[in-house]
């Protein structure tokens, strides 16, 4: 499988990525909390600018996204705008949507920008190809808030987006059960080992599903998510635990 590079970071190698994600509604919040993050078990850290109270304002997105890097420095940016009926927290116009990514993709300050994957053929096929032509890695996603999808509706999904040209695929679904839990490990580890020929990114939520945040290095999975002050999805585990208990789970598997 082959890796992607971003910056320091190479996804898809060795221990799987923690990335924390930033849920501030303000500027001054937001950056607030990316300096804290800096001193936290961090590889990188995502943007949810669907938290922003001011994300309609194209300009005041792009100064937000400027002051990240120069507070991040080296440390890799995943910018996101998670829409509402992906769990988000706000709902947006797919054309707005669009304009939001290609201008975010337009800085050249991002490192990895989130593009739904089911936000419509046509628009995510566009999208990704102006965010590479901006040199710029993309993680094609979906997320299912109310049930874990069959495994092979799972893996159809991931392979789709790695058929359109995202450089990580990403899923995250919610568990009503633990065999729900066992079906989205096991699609992670058929797509891993038969299909994917680039990293993937999975995960089952709540805390029925936290197992599958820190068992991600033994399926397949090339990052987890994290919470820093605060969560952004339902299951998340604090980064300093995380990251001991990853240490740990690759320990093992290296005996």
């Amino acid at each position: 499988m082959n890796t992607v590079k971003v910056r320091n970071l190479e996804l898809g190698a060795g221990i799987p990525a923690i990335c924390i994600p930033n849920v501030g509604k303000t500027k001054d919040e937001i950056l607030s909390l990316t300096r804290e993050y800096k001193e936290m078990h961090m590889d990188l850290m995502e943007w949810r600018a669907d938290w922003f109270e001011g994300a309609d304002d194209i300009p005041g997105v792009i100064e937000v996204i400027e002051e990240l890097r120069d507070i991040l420095s080296d440390t890799p940016l995943l910018f996101t705008f998670r829409t509402l009926r992906e769990g988000g927290a706000r709902k947006i116009a797919a054309e707005a949507y669009a304009s939001l990514i290609r201008s975010a993709a337009a800085t050249g300050l991002t490192d990895l920008i989130d593009v739904e994957i089911f936000t419509g053929d046509a628009v995510a096929a566009d999208l990704i190809a102006y965010i590479h032509e901006n040199h710029t890695k993309v993680v094609a996603s979906n997320h299912d808030f109310d049930k874990t999808p069959p495994q092979s509706d799972i893996v159809y999904r991931l392979r789709k987006m790695q058929d359109m040209g995202a450089d990580i695929a990403k899923i995250a679904v919610m568990p009503q059960s633990r065999k729900d839990v066992l079906t989205l490990l096991a699609a992670t580890e058929e797509m891993v080992s038969r299909y994917a020929d680039r990293p993937v990114i999975t995960m089952s939520m709540s805390g029925l599903g936290s197992i599958s945040r820190f068992s991600c290095e033994t399926f397949g999975s090339c990052l987890t998510f994290a919470a820093g002050s605060e969560a952004s999805a339902p299951g998340q585990i604090k980064t300093d635990e995380l990251y001991h208990i990853l240490q740990s789970v690759h320990r093992a598997l290296q005996q």
